[in-house]
């Protein structure tokens, strides 16, 4: 899967986060470093297991895409 990330050099450093995964963001010396970080803060927050809270319910809502998201054009990171 393919995630959209805001990267950007700030000083000395490369700062960034993932639009798509809230909390997932990350500052590292090289730009490689970051996008390394994001993965690996993507792949930790997917693995974390989600509580069942037995008084909840699980449901799922469809969103329609976005004219944006039909457009046929790379993303670039």
């Amino acid at each position: 899967m393919k995630y959209r990330a805001i990267i950007k050099k700030h000083s000395e450093w490369w700062i960034g986060w993932l639009v798509d995964l809230p909390g997932v963001n990350g500052q590292e010396k090289t730009r490689e470093k970051l996008l390394e970080s994001l993965r690996v803060g993507a792949e930790d927050m997917l693995a974390t297991a989600v509580p069942f809270d037995p008084e909840g319910l699980m449901t799922t809502i469809e969103v329609p895409p976005l004219t944006w998201m039909t457009e046929s054009r790379p993303m670039e990171i």
